[in-house]
């Protein structure tokens, strides 16, 4: 799947697109927040963008189904958020 063709985010394949976007390069994910506010978020799970202590230890913790794990590149942590609840998501 080209990175480039959005699909419908909150979907089998709206899923499947964020999360290799996400694999192969930064993104910047915009979502609504659980207090209605939204946030602009800078990500990636490329190994090579995670510093070593911060690598987890297991793939399981990174994808539950309705929500995903994700290394945020300016807090420098891990963060979180409900595919439902994204609005864009920009490939950087």
């Amino acid at each position: 799947m080209k990175l480039t063709q959005k699909p419908e985010f909150n979907t089998e394949n709206g899923r499947y697109w964020i999360q290799n976007a996400l694999i192969e390069a930064n993104v910047l994910v915009y979502f609504t927040k659980k207090d209605g506010s939204v946030r602009k978020m800078k990500c990636t799970l490329m190994e090579s963008a995670i510093p070593s202590d911060k690598k987890p230890k297991s793939s399981k913790k990174l994808k539950t189904g309705d929500s995903i794990a994700v290394f945020d590149l300016e807090q420098q942590d891990w963060r979180s958020f409900r595919f439902d609840s994204v609005k864009d998501v920009t490939v950087l």
